[in-house]
């Protein structure tokens, strides 16, 4: 038998996506894959020059638990640059991923019968990690255009047995960037009920409103105390798969993550750890700058593309690299009784028909949204969103699917639902 804990997690409905994209590229057809949370790219020359230069000294031994000393100093650095705030080496703990990091804090930090806010449409892994330390998760609902949350609703939220608040901006998957007045709010939220803060800020790269990202430290630096920052290097140098992480906070909660690593993982990558080293090192910017451009580019010819949806709301898509689109008025119109009910079965069948991998809003806590990725390759990515936005104005009432299709979508339903 399982333990109970087993009982409390469904599989990541994002993993899910792209399995079942890569299960259908394995058939042979030409599939355009915008459900993965990665930039499709080459990382920078300095990285691998970095692991390759790792390999060949022979770095096969242990690190600390926490990472090698010189890369913590080296992200203490990056980061007291990034937000104007000194940060030093007892402040950083290196992570197999920014997934251990929020691990790490969740263990340390949430007892259980703990109450957690988490902000819905949200990342699956916060309430699973929340639950997993025997703690509850709270959402708060936000709601489409600006997916911002108001902080009327937060403090409602808040109970004798808050411990915490989770946030993530540039947020995934909805894209949306907390403005100051925002962050400063919850900040003063934090105080006021005595509340740890864990800000993910793995998508801080990737901003798209003409300034750069504020972390929640810079725009209310009172709570720098009781704040976790939680970054990864996986999505701002595209490499995802290397699973390297950090996060920022004060030396108690390092202290604490340096015993759970140290029976856990041991210690994140050692070769990944020297390349990013390097990188760090020697690196000028121009990986990072042209990667923002070529996602700007891609963002600004993809809404012009999805402005061509009829019956849904083009996305902001301030950040991140995800476009969030709101399906509300076109599932509220689909034809009761029809194989074609929710979200998740427009995915499938954007993935059945048009050859579109997606993720539903379902695996985010929300029954009206889909996410489409702009990492993909931008050529792929045009004909990708012309394929999707030609799908779902077909769903519009009053056009009529073949009823061969219907079947198959019911059959794709019956096989896969969830």
């Amino acid at each position: 038998m399982l333990a109970q804990r087993m009982s409390l997690l469904s599989g990541s409905g994002t993993a899910a996506a792209r399995e079942a994209a890569k299960r259908a590229a394995a058939t042979g057809r030409q599939i355009i894959d915008l459900a993965a949370g990665e930039v499709i790219i080459d990382p920078p020359s300095s990285v691998r020059d970095g692991a390759i230069a790792a390999i060949n000294a022979g770095a096969n031994r242990y690190t600390d638990s926490i990472g090698l000393t010189p890369l913590r100093g080296a992200v203490a650095a990056k980061l007291s640059a990034e937000t104007g705030i000194g940060w030093n080496t007892d402040n950083i703990a290196i992570t197999a991923g920014a997934k251990q990091g929020l691990l790490d804090v969740a263990l340390a930090v949430f007892n259980p019968g703990d109450e957690v806010i988490i902000i819905r449409p949200c990342w699956p892994t916060f309430p699973s990690q929340v639950l997993l330390a025997g703690a509850k998760p709270v959402f708060v609902d936000v709601r489409a255009p600006t997916y911002t949350p108001d902080i009327v609703a937060l403090r409602a939220a808040v109970t004798p047995r808050t411990k915490a608040i989770i946030i993530n901006s540039p947020n995934n998957p909805t894209g949306a960037v907390y403005d100051r007045t925002t962050l400063q709010a919850i900040g003063d939220l934090a105080i006021n009920y005595q509340l740890w803060i864990v800000s993910d800020e793995s998508y801080s790269s990737f901003v798209f409103t003409g300034s750069r990202h504020e972390s929640i430290v810079m725009a209310h630096p009172g709570v720098r105390s009781r704040t976790i920052l939680v970054n990864a290097f996986s999505k701002e140098l595209a490499i995802a798969g290397w699973r390297l992480g950090y996060f920022a906070a004060p030396p108690e909660i390092v202290s604490a993550a340096k015993k759970l690593q140290s029976h856990t993982t041991s210690n994140a990558n050692v070769i990944a750890q020297h390349a990013i080293l390097h990188h760090l090192e020697v690196g000028d910017g121009s990986f990072e700058r042209k990667l923002h451009e070529r996602l700007s580019d891609a963002r600004n010819k993809g809404l012009r593309i999805l402005s061509g949806l009829q019956d849904v709301t083009s996305p902001r898509a301030d950040g991140s690299f995800f476009f969030y689109l709101d399906l509300s008025r076109l599932v509220s119109a689909l034809p009761a009784g029809g194989h074609l009910r929710s979200t998740d079965d427009i995915a499938r069948l954007l993935l059945e028909e048009a050859d579109v991998g997606s993720v539903a809003g379902s695996a985010f806590g929300d029954v009206n949204g889909l996410r489409l990725s702009f990492g993909a390759p931008p050529d792929l990515l045009e004909s990708g969103l012309r394929r999707a936005v030609e799908t779902l104005n077909n769903l519009r009432p009053g056009k009529q699917r073949p009823e061969a299709f219907e079947e198959d979508i019911s059959k794709c339903s019956m096989i896969h639902g969830r």
